[in-house]
């Protein structure tokens, strides 16, 4: 069903920059994002915690696909904001003792933002939000050619409160900043991101940018927990029209 939701959502998104009606400013940015994550798993009641943690060149050996994407509207006061990002990747080796074993782990969220414009001046905006993000998050093992098979997977939605400030660096340049931070028991029991660019005017209608950003997850339900930490620097270009 979440799954359902998470593409609904997703064409909502995606789709609103093209409906929105005059007077809106709208921005679409596809963006790199070179993440390492590191964290604690622990797939089901009775297993064993996994510890892990990788670098984005470890990761990136790894990758079978990945997209991200930022969309961002504005009328007068009135702001609107929505990320996606999904990745895949698969890595095979041995598990003792001495068995093949092939693993994938697929994630997908979504964030979807609504909220007022609380400061605004040539040198500095604010925007504060509300919303929620959608997370998928599967995981796939096969040992011994499929002697052994699992494949867990977990769906949930966290609510989200946000703000996100423009900093007037100089002339055709400038600085974004944005956290998040949800959960509250509902979802998960806690999910922060934060993000930070620094970014360069190109023409009225192209920015780039590049920045870090790093997004947590702290979910438990039943004998499942997942304490997830990602980051890494990003690279996006910015289409304003």
């Amino acid at each position: 069903m979440i799954r359902n939701l998470l593409g609904a959502m997703a064409i909502l998104a995606l789709g609103s920059t093209a409906a929105l009606a005059e007077g809106w400013s709208r921005q679409v940015t596809p963006y790199v994002w070179a993440a390492g994550f590191g964290g604690d798993v622990t797939p089901f009641t009775g297993a064993p915690t996994l510890s892990f943690k990788k670098g984005f060149s470890d990761v990136i050996e790894d990758v079978d696909g990945a997209f991200f994407l930022s969309v961002y509207a504005r009328r007068d006061r009135l702001v609107l904001m929505g990320d996606l990002s999904w990745s895949s990747s698969s890595k095979s080796g041995h598990v003792p003792p001495g068995l093949p074993a092939e693993g994938k782990l697929t994630q997908r969220s979504l964030t979807l933002l609504a909220g007022w414009r609380a400061v605004q001046n040539e040198a500095f905006t604010l925007d504060l939000l509300g919303g929620a993000r959608a997370f998928s998050i599967k995981s796939s093992v096969t040992v011994a050619g499929g002697m052994m098979q699992a494949s867990p997977g977990k769906d949930f939605v966290d609510p989200i409160l946000a703000a996100r400030a423009n900093i007037a660096l100089a002339p055709q340049w400038s600085a974004v900043v944005y956290a998040d931070f949800g959960g509250f028991g509902v979802g998960s029991e806690s999910t922060s991101q934060i993000l930070a660019t620094v970014n360069y005017e190109v023409n009225d209608n192209l920015w780039l940018s590049f920045g870090y950003r790093q997004l947590n997850v702290d979910y438990r339900s039943g004998g499942t927990a997942v304490d997830v930490r990602m980051g890494g620097p990003l690279f996006g270009a910015t289409w304003r029209f």
